[in-house]
């Protein structure tokens, strides 16, 4: 039994562990923030939304179809059928009804309202793409802010192990008497200022994986971090096309531009239902009803009886007529009632609009404007999509450069620093003008880093204009 507790204690530990070890990649944070996103899931209710109201213009082509029950009591002054007098009673009734009605025509307003419908679902389904998009994007900016911090605490870090390796030198130095101890101080204030530099780099790489968990809604800090990989500058063709040959090829995809045309689309049919309400409708209806009565009644027997009614002048014989004798009868059988007492109405109904308080002439000219104004912000998103390709592509071509330059200028200044090193080594540079050359190539190396970072999320940006997955880093 102990053993099985010890085997179970360390499974645990170990899931447990495993799950805490847990690198996310580029990919997986991306697929978890569209999944937990709250506007994406608000966005997805809006598109469900949208089907229900396509759900409702399909009935709109069907018969309305309404069944009534009725059960009354009546009570107070009421005649009694068997001496004819008012008496205070209770008499009860049953009714049913029935009505169906169909639209034969009305102004083709439940036709463009499921074309509509349609229109709407697809008009929610670009903006929840779009939506997406723009996810996207702010979490492949904050994954690369990640990497940028995780490498720029590794430069500071080889950075303190190089001037870790001159301290030593330099104190070999000054106990041979081949520097003066200054140089030894200048050097230790150099580490102390390179260890503050790894605290301040470790500091913002712990804020930006802060930043990118709250983009994915991941309370989870400590345990919250991506994956460890060889990140290397990606070879792209994207600066080889102009913008305009990325944009014209963005038209064809983008979900913003897409979401703005339906939004026209939609402008214009809602033109076409006011329009609608100008024309003539014309609907059929059929109606039902019966009654049910539970009062009893009177009915003949069969029989008859002669009753005098006058004698006769001249013979003085005596007059009679028959009547047929009657008798109380309860109710008719509820079924019986129900065929006998029943009623049938049908027939057509025209309505033409004459005048509405120019109601619905308003409604369409409304709608009018809004088709203008759907075009307009149609053609504001083209070109504000325009104006960011421009942009983009003039500043990933511009980062390029910067990145080129920082890296000649790196070359450069290590050269330098080897130099000036070999030079301090042997006692030919003083303390002062070699703390320099290091700080010059720290700072080289810094900028190298940051470039690199900002010319790969500009270059990220451009791709994804020209339809490339933001994933593929």
């Amino acid at each position: 039994m102990k053993t099985r507790i010890v085997l179970l204690t360390f499974l645990l530990t170990t899931c447990f562990a495993h799950a805490q070890a847990k690198k996310w990649t580029l990919e997986s944070c991306i697929e978890y923030a569209l999944k937990h996103n709250i506007s994406v899931r608000q966005t997805e209710l809006d598109t469900e939304d949208a089907r229900i109201n396509k759900s409702d213009a399909i009935g709109n082509f069907l018969p309305t179809l309404n069944v009534g029950m009725s059960h009354s009591w009546n009570i107070g002054l009421n005649q009694n059928i068997t001496t004819g007098l008012l008496e205070n009673q209770t008499t009860q009734f049953t009714s049913l009804q029935g009505a169906v009605r169909v639209d034969i025509f009305k102004g083709l307003q439940n036709v463009n309202t499921l074309r509509r419908a349609n229109l709407s679902i697809l008009a929610n389904r670009y903006k929840l793409a779009d939506m997406k998009d723009d996810i996207s994007l702010s979490v492949a900016n904050g994954y690369l802010q990640v990497l940028f911090s995780r490498e720029n605490l590794e430069v500071a870090r080889s950075q303190y192990a190089v001037t870790e390796q001159d301290l030593k030198k330099t104190e070999e130095l000054v106990e041979s008497g081949v520097v003066p101890k200054g140089d030894l101080l200048e050097i230790e204030a150099t580490a102390a200022t390179q260890e503050q530099q790894i605290v301040n780099a470790e500091n913002e790489l712990r804020l930006s994986r802060i930043a990118l968990a709250q983009l994915l809604l991941i309370d989870d800090y400590d345990n919250f971090d991506v994956a460890d990989e060889d990140f290397m500058l990606p070879e792209s063709d994207i600066l080889e096309n102009s913008p305009r040959t990325i944009y014209n090829k963005a038209l064809t995809f983008r979900n913003d531009i897409k979401f703005s045309e339906a939004n026209v689309a939609l402008a214009e049919k809602d033109l076409d239902i006011a329009k609608g309400a100008l024309l003539p409708t014309l609907s059929a209806f059929y109606g039902y009803d019966t009654r049910i009565s539970y009062q009893d009644r009177i009915v003949g027997t069969g029989d008859f009886e002669l009753i005098p009614i006058g004698l006769v002048p001249s013979t003085e014989e005596q007059v009679v007529t028959s009547r047929e004798i009657s008798a109380i009868r309860g109710p008719l059988p509820f079924f019986r009632q129900w065929t006998q007492n029943d009623g049938h109405s049908y027939g057509l109904q025209l309505n033409i609009p004459v005048l509405n308080g120019f109601s619905a002439k308003n409604s369409v000219k409304r709608n009018q404007v809004n088709v203008e104004r759907s075009k307009n912000q149609l053609e504001q998103d083209k070109l504000d999509l325009d104006n960011a390709i421009h942009q983009a592509w003039n500043d990933t071509r511009a980062a390029y450069k910067s990145y080129e330059a920082a890296g000649k200028a790196l070359e450069a200044r290590q050269g330098a620093y080897n130099y000036a090193r070999e030079r301090f080594n042997v006692g030919l540079m003083n303390s002062f003008d070699f703390a320099q050359a290091q700080s010059r190539v720290d700072n080289a190396e810094a900028e190298f880093v940051r470039t690199k970072y900002d010319y790969i999320f500009k270059l990220k940006v451009l791709e994804f204009y020209f339809g490339i997955p933001l994933d593929e880093l």
